[in-house]
């Protein structure tokens, strides 16, 4: 069973308070609830049923979850008083026994009815005044729990804070000076870096002069060689000689012109053999 109590102002009396107690099968107000409405003095109980619930959604052509949401609005909820007004009517007019309470939505100036119970007088109003501060009284505890309960959170919370901030600055610190002792061997390395590539450089330099000067020296050698070589071909040929390898090629030409030895000794035998016969 959920229990509310709020405090409710009627129009016709705004400067006097009521307060009306609502017990539900759960926060929802669809499957039904109970009021009892009390001044301090006198109390009335009553029923609203679910089959009411949707008797009143139906008249009002309003889907049954928006009606259940106003109707929670306006009986349980204190910060949504403004937008809702009641009603309290004897019934009948004449009589003190039982009275009407009637609860309508306030929306652009204009007030519609949200529905309506009939509240029976309590015949012993003060033991329902004592359950309505003891509701009170219980509700007022359980919130001081709550807020002590809220301030040792908050208070925990503060604390945390304040040491993941002293943690975080020390390590802000820490990492300020780690980067500055990595850049100063940053920059001494780069310096013993860009002092290698120096020298590198400088032979690098070196060799290449040194292979330029070698090269021109070969060219000049074999340009004096080439230019000696000429003059002596011309030499040769201003005075008609001939060389070891022309004498080499007409020998071997005038030796192919010879017969051969078994030839040469057939022709002999030939000759010898016809002077005879002769």
């Amino acid at each position: 069973m959920h229990t509310s109590v709020r405090e409710i102002h009627f129009s016709l009396q705004s400067d006097f308070s009521y307060f009306l107690r609502v017990d539900s099968e759960g926060r929802s107000l669809g499957l039904g609830f109970q009021l009892v409405l009390t001044d301090g003095q006198k109390a009335w109980r009553g029923k609203v049923s679910e089959a009411m619930v949707n008797e009143e959604a139906e008249e009002l052509e309003m889907p049954k979850e928006k009606y259940i949401h106003d109707l929670q609005q306006a009986l349980t909820e204190v910060e949504s008083s403004a937008s809702y007004c009641f009603t309290l009517k004897p019934n009948p007019p004449t009589s003190s026994c039982a009275v009407t309470l009637t609860y309508e939505k306030m929306q652009k100036d204009i007030s519609f009815k949200l529905g309506s119970v009939l509240l029976e007088a309590v015949k012993e109003p003060a033991e329902v005044v004592r359950e309505v501060l003891t509701h009170t009284l219980q509700q007022g505890n359980a919130l001081q729990r709550h807020n002590h309960k809220l301030k040792e959170e908050n208070q925990r919370l503060i604390q945390e804070h304040k040491r993941i901030t002293e943690e975080v600055k020390r390590y802000a610190e820490g990492k300020e000076a780690l980067e500055a002792e990595l850049y100063s061997r940053f920059v001494l390395v780069l310096n013993e870096k860009k002092t290698k590539i120096r020298s590198l450089q400088e032979a690098v330099t070196n060799l290449q002069e040194t292979s330029c000067r070698t090269s021109d020296g070969l060219k000049n050698k074999d340009s004096v060689k080439s230019d000696r070589t000429a003059g002596q071909n011309r030499e040769e040929d201003e005075y008609g000689g001939s060389t070891d390898e022309e004498l080499t090629e007409e020998e071997s030409t005038a030796a192919s012109h010879l017969p051969s030895r078994g030839k040469f000794v057939t022709h002999l035998l030939f000759l010898h053999t016809q002077s005879h016969l002769g």
